[in-house]
């Protein structure tokens, strides 16, 4: 039997958009607490410094109470953001099953402004199957939202 035959099909988020605003406004977006808290959620203990680590709050379900951990693994400032993403429960199926992911957010300039890309990796399908649709859906939403904050930052 090969490799990949042994591995667990994995997949990723890709959300790309172009803003009209330099890299390190975007950056400043990204990496201050109460900006994040208004386009995705109030982090807690976050610092953009490797290895700082930190939770979100979201909603709970069965055995799981909510919490997102996540660690800092990667800060190029004004370039690339990178931290893990953890949270459900063994214990449940769909909403709030075992996620173990990392979600990285680059920057680049071009011509029109800030390309932002995010990538959320690691899904485990078909056990992450609910968390892949549901967040595939969210981030398109929180990148636009990102856009939104970030024009009051300039």
């Amino acid at each position: 039997m090969s490799d990949a035959a042994l591995k667990p099909d994995t997949q990723e988020i890709v959300v790309d958009e172009v803003f009209p605003h330099r890299p390190e406004t975007i950056w400043k977006t990204l990496t201050t607490a109460n900006l994040m808290g208004r386009w995705l959620m109030m982090p807690a203990g976050f610092e953009p410094l490797e290895g700082k680590r930190f939770t979100y709050q979201t909603t709970p379900a069965g055995a799981w109470d909510g919490t997102i951990h996540c660690q800092v693994l990667e800060v190029k400032p004004n370039e690339c953001l990178s931290y893990a993403w953890k949270g459900g429960h063994e214990g449940n199926a769909g909403y709030g099953s075992p996620l173990n992911t990392v979600v990285t957010f680059i920057l680049s300039e071009v011509e029109a402004g800030t390309r932002l890309r995010l990538i959320h990796s690691g899904f485990v399908l078909p056990r992450n199957e609910t968390a892949f649709q549901k967040m595939g859906e969210g981030w398109k939403k929180v990148v636009k939202n990102i856009g939104a904050i970030v024009g009051e930052t300039d």
